[in-house]
């Protein structure tokens, strides 16, 4: 049984034998240094990131990292997913838990960046009601040197969170939690 928990000391072995095993074309879209053993336990200190686990192993990621400076109401959201458990719906659950722990934690606007070719990870983040606030022509550029578009995504909670609300999503969200 998958269950979603706070990253802990504990998980840090755990959590790096997820990253290294994630195929080279996903690491290419990760901003931090994944597979550095010191990376990964300045993580367990900061309650803002969590791991989907299936008794020992991990099998997803992820992160609410609010934004500094005049930006503090922000948070950026970061989810990875073992290829073996894509379509499962553990994306989907990932997401709504950072979702709602943005909410809870007082963010009022959540962003996400997407590579534009990424269909399935755009499709979940809009069904939660982030919509499309930037694209970056050429803005990254992966491991064989081609360039690619960024989307960026954002969730205005007071805006999204009452549509949402209206329609019994926020309800069926907090019970994620």
């Amino acid at each position: 049984m998958t269950e979603v928990v706070e990253l802990r000391p504990e998980h840090c072995e755990a959590v790096l034998s997820f990253f290294r095993e994630l195929p080279e074309g996903d690491l290419t879209f990760i901003k931090e240094d994944v597979t550095d053993p010191d990376t990964v336990r300045a993580w367990t200190t900061g309650g803002d990131r969590w791991v989907a686990v299936d008794g020992e192993d991990v099998l997803g990621y992820v992160a609410v990292l609010r934004l500094p400076g005049w930006s503090d109401h922000v948070g950026e959201v970061r989810l990875a997913v073992a290829p073996a458990s894509r379509g499962t719906g553990l994306g989907r659950q990932l997401a709504r838990h950072a979702l709602v722990a943005g909410v809870q934690a007082g963010l009022t606007k959540l962003v996400v960046e997407v590579v534009a070719e990424q269909g399935a990870a755009l499709a979940l983040f809009s069904e939660l009601g982030f919509s499309g606030e930037a694209l970056l022509r050429d803005q990254i550029r992966d491991r064989e040197g081609q360039l690619r578009d960024l989307m960026v995504l954002a969730h205005h909670v007071g805006e999204t969170w009452s549509e949402m609300d209206t329609i019994g999503v926020a309800e069926a969200l907090g019970e994620q939690g």
